[in-house]
């Protein structure tokens, strides 16, 4: 079965690590025809809030960057309850409290979401890009993959590297938690467009604690490299990450898709 066809047959559908609007047109209009036809709940998993699914999402569950280990942490502990020993003592080991807290995800949003998951017929969790160049991607990847082998999700993964690592992966011990690391000010997320443009597309908040302005000419700083961009602002943007349009992933800020950057006002 294809994707669209997997995604079109679902009631019950999450998607973690994706603003699905990083050239996944085609995955966003399966979501959109899914909900049409059966009436599907959507989760939508990620730190900003996506101003086009707002319409469609059933539930959102913003989470702080940087901590998707724990994220999938409580992924596992919602939704795995039967399970081999191993795997029981982590989830029992888990301090929920401290992941929700820093993560800043509600034990109370995973319990909705798995009271949605137990009405539905066709479950499917999608996993973005997002991940990738996280630092713990390999406890990531056995998170992930326990969940596919403990729950009746069926997954999509959005990067096919991903995907073979969490299918193919075999070894399943995993590491405790680390502890959650807090990017604090100004962020900066990498979305894939092929029409790139040169400007940071930012909140107002974000704006004003930059200390500049629409239209201002700045400098993005992060400890190896700094950039040139137009400040716009966008009026359905929220929160202190604005968006960065590449061409390629690899284009500018290497490695997680989040930077910690500051910005500097070109002076005339």
């Amino acid at each position: 079965m294809n994707r669209k066809e997997l995604i079109s047959k679902s009631d019950f559908i999450i998607s973690l690590g994706s603003m699905l609007a990083d050239n996944r047109e085609e995955v966003t209009n399966s979501i959109i025809e899914s909900i049409a036809k059966t009436n599907a709940k959507f989760t939508y998993i990620h730190p900003i809030d996506n101003i086009n699914m707002k319409l469609y999402y059933t539930q959102f569950i913003k989470y702080e960057v940087g901590s998707e280990e724990g994220i999938c942490a409580l992924l596992l502990d919602t939704f795995v309850k039967e399970c081999d020993d191993k795997t029981r003592k982590f989830i029992d080991d888990l301090d929920l409290g401290y992941i929700s807290a820093e993560s800043s995800a509600g034990e109370e949003e995973f319990e909705e979401a798995y009271e949605n998951y137990l009405e539905a017929n066709n479950k499917l969790l999608i996993i973005g890009d997002d991940l990738l160049e996280h630092k713990r991607i390999e406890n990531i990847i056995k998170l992930l993959a326990l969940i596919k082998k403990y729950t009746n999700f069926e997954l999509i993964v959005l990067n096919e590297d991903l995907e073979k690592k969490i299918n193919s992966c075999t070894n399943f011990d995993l590491e405790e938690i680390e502890e959650l690391k807090s990017f604090n000010g100004t962020l900066v997320y990498k979305l894939i467009d092929e029409n790139q443009n040169d400007e940071l597309i930012a909140s107002k908040t974000f704006a004003n604690i930059a200390k500049v302005a629409n239209g201002d000419e700045i400098y993005i700083n992060s400890k190896d490299e700094k950039i040139k961009r137009t400040l716009k602002v966008d009026e359905t943007l929220n929160g202190t990450i604005a968006i960065l349009k590449v061409k390629n992933i690899d284009d500018v800020f290497n490695g997680y898709r989040y930077k910690q950057v500051k910005i500097e006002k070109v002076e005339a």
